[in-house]
């Protein structure tokens, strides 16, 4: 398997079940913040990302959000979600993945992050030996170092979507 290429793909995070997760063998799931439960410009969560993550929570998941934003953008949504959080992650190197996995005392193969970058989400999961679930962004970032990011993506993703070991549903 490629050190780029996610175990799941899905459009948004409430795309996501329970049934879903249970079916990857995971236990414990790590959250990105930016484009995956809120927009990269917005202080409020989506719409029904507070519920799902509530529903995860109730169906036995341990549930983390994991950003690479600071303090001051995921403090806030972690008191939002009412979930343990890290910010500052460094993702995608391991460190971050690393402590989420131990606060949420799980083993690394029952952990799951989902997000929405194959360049630090993605690559860290794979780093850690963890699953991961891609999402498609929820609005398109304006830095130039995202639009190049996004281009390298674009290829990968598409090449990802069409592959069966790659789940979808």
């Amino acid at each position: 398997m490629s050190i780029f290429q996610p175990t799941a793909m899905k459009r948004r995070i409430t795309d996501i079940t329970p049934q879903f997760l249970q079916k990857l063998g995971s236990e414990a799931v790590l959250l990105d913040v930016d484009n995956t439960i809120a927009t990269y410009t917005s202080h409020e969560p989506m719409e029904g990302a507070v519920e799902w993550a509530q529903q995860m929570v109730e169906s036995g998941f341990r549930v983390m959000i994991v950003s690479n934003n600071y303090k001051k953008r995921v403090a806030p949504f972690a008191a939002r979600f009412g979930l343990d959080w890290i910010s500052f992650a460094i993702k995608p190197l391991p460190f971050g993945y690393l402590r989420a996995k131990r606060r949420l005392k799980a083993s690394l193969d029952h952990c799951v992050i989902i997000g929405d970058q194959i360049f630090t989400d993605v690559i860290g999961a794979n780093l850690c030996g963890m699953k991961s679930i891609l999402l498609s962004p929820l609005e398109p970032e304006e830095g130039v170092s995202f639009r190049v990011r996004r281009h390298f993506e674009r290829g990968l993703r598409k090449k990802y979507e069409a592959r069966k070991d790659v789940v979808k549903e």
